[in-house]
């Protein structure tokens, strides 16, 4: 299953890489994420980084662990997902955060997955677009928290 988002969000491109790209709080904002750890931290080049997070996932049927590498490019605003490890056959996910201008940002958010379990696969197939819409949706209230709710800049007419 692959999924598309593309939104403008009215937060600058670092602090909604910063957001997404600290993973480690994921709990405190993401409701089926129930707990996470992560290793295996790395400098890779200038401005790039890797690490390793396994994440445990809550819904209420459904409890999995998978484990994920996670490669953040500051300088180009990019987060790449990889999967080491858990219930899928593939799990590739790409945020970027392009500057929109005005204080704005452009997050373009692609995931591709696959199940190892033709069940688990045809459970989430029919909920995929809503629960992809959710996640945004709780990054979007975290950079609410963390930066406030943003005004929209008028121009003077």
């Amino acid at each position: 299953m692959r999924h598309h988002v593309s939104k403008a969000l009215p937060y600058t491109p670092d602090q909604l890489f910063q957001l997404v790209g600290d993973v480690d709080r994921y709990p405190e904002f993401v409701p089926w994420v129930t707990a996470l750890r992560t290793w295996n931290a790395r400098t890779l080049s200038e401005g790039v980084d890797s690490l390793d997070a396994e994440a445990a996932v809550g819904f209420s049927f459904l409890k999995e662990r998978f484990a994920t590498r996670v490669r953040r490019d500051t300088l180009n605003r990019q987060i790449d997902v990889s999967l080491l490890s858990g219930p899928f056959r593939k799990l590739v996910n790409r945020w970027r955060f392009i500057d929109a201008g005005h204080g704005c940002t452009r997050v373009e958010f692609d995931i591709e997955f696959q199940f190892k379990s033709r069940l688990l696969e045809g459970l989430l197939r029919a909920n995929f677009h809503h629960a992809v819409e959710r996640l945004m949706g709780c990054f979007e209230a975290r950079a609410e928290a963390l930066y406030g709710k943003a005004q929209p800049e008028i121009s003077p007419g």
